[in-house]
């Protein structure tokens, strides 16, 4: 099932200035503001700098495990989770590879304390803060406290100028793209039901941000 935005774009309303590409000043500020809320930030060009700063960041060994994310399938990290040349433990693999629906329910909620979470952000406020929601919460609950480390991948569309700005984003850029591809893929409407305003980070080097100055996911 394609992940791509052109998917649903024709087929959604949304607020495209909420969806807008910012100018370089307006990425040093957002950089220079998520750092001093504790996030550490990696700014890169390109699909493939983000894919490569991912591959770099995680070491042999560590246990890895992704939330639904429209960029991670963008930038080619799903793919390379699961087939690539790599030396981690793909908790992905061994979740799907369950038959049974608890055992894999169980194995999913014992995911979110994986050594390294990966995912996208809904929004970034220019003041720093990151907002994110979801249906189950499977896909934002490891990012407040239960996995070792958290990896964040975005595209620079996604930064706005305040927090309310970014709550704004959520329900007019990100939830109606959302709601499309859920209908499509399991035929079902999402839903903003669990939420999370990612303020600040206080251990350091816990979380990163992988911001890409192109136009990726929700």
């Amino acid at each position: 099932m394609s992940q791509q935005k052109t998917d649903y774009i024709d087929e959604t309303d949304i607020d495209s200035t909420l969806d807008e590409l910012p100018d370089d000043e307006t990425i040093e500020e957002t950089v220079s503001n998520l750092e001093a809320r504790g996030f550490e930030v990696v700014v890169v060009d390109s699909a493939d700098e983000a894919l490569e700063t991912i591959q770099s960041h995680i070491p042999a060994g560590a246990s890895v495990m992704n939330g639904h994310s429209t960029t991670l399938e963008e930038i080619g990290f799903m793919d390379y989770l699961s087939e690539g040349d790599h030396e981690w433990e793909s908790l992905p693999d061994e979740i799907w590879s369950i038959d049974d629906d608890a055992e894999r329910q169980a194995a999913r909620r014992k995911s979110q304390t994986a050594d390294y979470f990966l995912g996208g952000i809904n929004a970034i406020a220019q003041t720093g803060e990151l907002v994110a929601a979801d249906l189950s919460g499977s896909r934002i609950g490891a990012y407040p406290f239960a996995a070792g480390n958290v990896v964040i991948v975005s595209g620079a569309n996604k930064v706005v100028p305040t927090l309310d700005d970014a709550l704004d984003r959520l329900e007019s850029v990100a939830y109606p793209l959302e709601n499309e591809r859920a209908q499509e893929a399991y035929g079902v409407e999402s839903a903003i039901a669990k939420q999370l305003i990612f303020r600040r980070e206080a251990e350091e080097g816990r979380t990163t941000v992988v911001l890409i100055r192109e136009q990726f996911g929700y």
